[in-house]
């Protein structure tokens, strides 16, 4: 047992070696990314090997007799061989769960090991990708045989392509199967639905966070001051100018909608919808045609008059569906979101939703705070109701 594990050992370590020389090349001479990304899954499928032989190598350790000392260094040895693989590699529990992620599976999801044990790994998967990659791990489960597929992760800022091979476990100490996820750099190039590159990193920086925020606060201001005039002749309320102003500089997508009815807050129309210049053809459409009471967001906002904030979104389907039934969160590129009432002097007069897409930083509790102020702005200078 202690030759195998050492052989074991020194196989990782020239794998490592080997790795860090492809990530060398690749970074040197980006041309030749296609067979660099054909060595890169050679080696993928070598490491899932590596693994194999050592998920096996542990079962036996469970299973015959001897000293438990040894047990104990042996189960020891292949849980540092699976930390320190260089591949990055993730494995799942049937339900999709993260039970155990090396430290360069945690790099590739900007984590800690400890913070990602325990999350689902569907979460941490571009929305447009995720339906896939959970059929692909559903089959893997029921014994269909190995997956390959490309796919994206996005996560607080950052998005990028990778190529996932799903292999399917079975220890004797597991009473259902394992999913083995290797990941590595994509075979066939950037995607042409990526969203745009990622922001620059001065988007973390404290400060320019709060001057940003106050900028959008003043040119917010200034915007409603002209709908108040002087002795409150101003002109009305161009709600499409404050949501243009929030796509532009806040957000990607903004979405108003506004209540005619003061007795039922939950009957809304959508009023406007703004969004990036680069967005698809007949996106925009999709989204106004969408009922404000007919999803969870922003009909919850709308009823119980309570903000959102999804720093983090998990489930696709609170905006609602397209036409062709696909989330419109998913369709929109999204990666974090927050809905504000509009609130006036009765009542809750609207909703304000704001999105941004996968590639940018998420929404925090500071960027609540600073919409909620917009939104009381915006619903005090709207126009009374009509009268019925």
């Amino acid at each position: 047992m202690s030759e195998n594990l050492a052989g074991l050992q020194r196989e990782t370590t020239a794998l490592s070696e080997r790795t860090a020389a492809l990530r060398t090349t690749h970074t040197m001479y980006p041309d030749d990314a296609e067979g660099t990304a054909e060595a890169a899954l050679a080696e993928l499928e070598y490491a899932e090997r590596l693994l194999n032989d050592a998920g096996a190598q542990l079962a036996r350790a469970h299973s015959q007799p001897g000293p438990r000392r040894q047990n104990d260094d042996d189960r020891n040895l292949l849980r540092a061989v699976f930390t320190e693989l260089s591949v990055p590699v993730v494995l799942l529990d049937h339900e999709g769960y993260i039970r155990r992620i090396n430290n360069a599976g945690a790099a590739q999801l900007g984590s800690a090991p400890g913070y990602l044990t325990g999350k689902t790994f569907a979460h941490f998967v571009d929305l447009r990708k995720r339906a896939a990659m959970q059929s692909w791990i559903a089959a893997v489960l029921r014994g269909d045989g190995p997956a390959s597929l490309e796919s994206r992760l996005a996560q607080r800022g950052w998005a990028e392509d990778v190529h996932l091979t799903l292999t399917r476990l079975e220890l004797p100490t597991e009473p259902n199967p394992l999913v083995l996820v290797a990941m590595s750099p994509p075979m066939n190039g950037a995607e042409e639905e990526a969203p745009s590159p990622l922001e620059p990193e001065v988007e973390d920086q404290v400060v320019v966070l709060a001057a940003r925020r106050l900028d959008v606060l003043t040119r917010m201001t200034r915007l409603l001051l002209r709908s108040a005039g002087p002795g409150g002749a101003g002109e009305p309320l161009a709600l499409a100018d404050a949501a243009e102003l929030l796509a532009d500089s806040y957000a990607d997508w903004v979405v108003v909608d506004v209540c005619d009815l003061p007795t039922d807050p939950g009957v809304a129309r959508r009023a406007v919808v703004a969004g990036p210049p680069d967005a698809a053809p007949g996106v925009r459409e999709e989204v106004a045609a969408v009922s404000p009471g007919g999803s969870e967001i922003p009909g919850e906002v709308l009823g119980r008059g309570q903000s959102l904030l999804f720093p983090l979104i998990e489930d696709e389907s609170v905006l609602g569906a397209a036409g062709s039934g696909a989330p419109l969160l998913a369709v929109l590129g999204a990666g974090s979101l927050l809905s504000v009432p509009l609130r006036g002097s009765r009542g809750v007069r609207g909703a304000l939703t704001l999105i941004r897409r996968s590639n940018r930083s998420s929404f925090r509790l500071a960027d609540l705070g600073l919409i909620e102020e917009i939104g009381e702005h915006i619903g005090l200078a709207l126009p009374p109701r009509p009268v019925p």
